[in-house]
């Protein structure tokens, strides 16, 4: 566990005094910076204090073995469940059609005194046939044919039930086995419904007083990079177009760790994203180098002047990072050879430098200037072109001073008006 964490948080020691009892302690550095609950998830992170399973199980469907995930094998176990319930159902009204069926024979045997005809029947075939003919004007009123089996049953009613048998008992007993059957067929026509409400039924039933002991808590997805100290140092070469943690002699940028991204952009409009190593060549003429994550990256707006070609327009942007591919260079110009940042400055959403455009000077040329406050822009993709300045040769891009800028505010206010707000909807940006 050490050896896992090495590097990656600040520990003293690990000691194990597991004995009935899983209890492991952590001895962090006196001088450790890093709080405790910074620690815990830097050791959910980096080691298996918490650890990721599949969910899939193989299972054995229609005899052989499938991989299933969680929801697939409750859609399964609830399919199951409404066919076993199906089955139920069926049995049920089985036996209450025989129900209804032997209670109907016997309540005419009794009452059309079918049993007296078989007094003077001298054998057993004569007896079956004897109350056969006296049912036979009935038979239409039976879901099935009446057999050998169910003559033979009604023989043996003993005579003290027949003496004492109630015709308006027999008619209730009968008129009820009739409800619940069309209950049933019912429930089969709807075996959907009468599934759900027989899973409902089931947590009313063995629900109350049979609560989960366990406890179920929820783990907030921890990033690695938040939590891992800083245990290296970004350097640049920016001419040579370098960077690493390994150019000790070269320009110190800020402290970072060794899983982290690093975003650069050069002189030429090229954008890439890599994973710091000891040194790596990402472009020459770097003019924007620092850790990249995509979390803070949202909150962070880039705002580019550039040089289209060397004789082109000259153009502006407003655009977010959004989803990047590492150690592939993006283009934000428009590709022509020769293009040139000529600015570029971060900010917020919500605001933006402000810069002034100075022209080279040229007859019947009289405005020399040009100024642009990014707040009033719109944010858009990385790829968009931007839109054009100014197609005349300039002389610089400069950020206006506090002074220059409050000034301007006064003079011309509309060009500090905010942005329309953008329809997410029809807003294009690459993820």
């Amino acid at each position: 566990m050490l050896q896992t964490i090495k590097g990656k948080i600040k520990v003293k020691k690990v000691e194990d005094n597991t004995s009935a009892t899983v209890e492991i302690v952590i001895h962090l550095h006196p001088d450790s910076s890093e709080d405790i609950d910074k620690t815990i998830e830097a050791l959910y992170a980096f080691t298996a204090c918490e650890v990721s399973i599949s969910p899939n199980s193989c299972v054995i469907v229609d005899g052989k073995p499938l991989f299933l995930s969680v929801n697939e094998m409750l859609k399964l176990s609830a399919l199951n469940t409404q066919e076993l319930l199906r089955r139920e159902l069926q049995i049920r009204l089985a036996e209450l059609e025989e129900d209804w069926h032997f209670s109907s024979l016997e309540k005419i045997f009794i009452e059309k005194r079918i049993y007296r005809n078989i007094e003077e029947c001298e054998t057993w075939e004569e007896v079956i046939d004897s109350i056969h003919k006296g049912l036979k004007p009935y038979k239409k009123k039976f879901f099935r044919e009446i057999t050998d089996e169910d003559v033979a049953r009604l023989t043996e009613i003993k005579i003290k039930r027949i003496s004492k048998f109630d015709s308006f008992k027999a008619d209730e007993h009968i008129k009820g086995v009739d409800e619940e059957m069309l209950s049933v067929r019912h429930d089969l026509d709807n075996i959907k419904t009468y599934a759900v409400n027989y899973f409902k039924n089931l947590l009313k039933k063995y629900g109350k007083g049979k609560e989960r002991r366990t406890k179920n808590d929820e783990f907030e997805a921890i990033v690695a990079s938040k939590v891992v100290i800083n245990n290296a140092k970004l350097y640049v070469n920016r001419a040579e177009g370098f960077i690493g943690k390994g150019l000790k002699k070269d320009d110190f940028v800020c402290d970072c760790s060794d899983i982290d991204d690093i975003i650069t952009i050069t002189a030429d409009g090229k954008l890439m994203v890599s994973r710091i190593s000891e040194k790596a060549f990402v472009g020459k003429d770097i003019i924007q180098v620092n850790v990249f994550r995509k979390d803070e990256e949202e909150n962070i707006v880039y705002n580019l002047v550039y040089l289209d070609g060397p004789k082109g327009a000259v153009m502006m942007k407003r655009f977010k990072v959004g989803g990047i591919t590492r150690d592939k260079a993006y283009d934000l110009t428009k590709g022509t050879p020769g293009s040139k940042v000529l600015f570029l400055e971060l900010s917020g959403p919500e605001e933006g430098p402000t810069v002034i455009v100075k022209l080279k000077p040229k007859p019947k040329l009289r405005n020399l200037e040009s100024v642009i406050h990014f707040g009033s822009q719109l944010i858009k993709a990385r790829g968009a072109q931007g839109n054009v300045i100014t197609k005349f040769p300039i002389l610089k891009v400069l950020p206006a001073t506090l002074d220059q800028e409050k000034l301007l505010r006064k003079k011309q206010p509309e060009l500090f008006e905010p942005a329309p707000k953008q329809d997410r909807s029809q807003t294009s940006l690459e993820l």
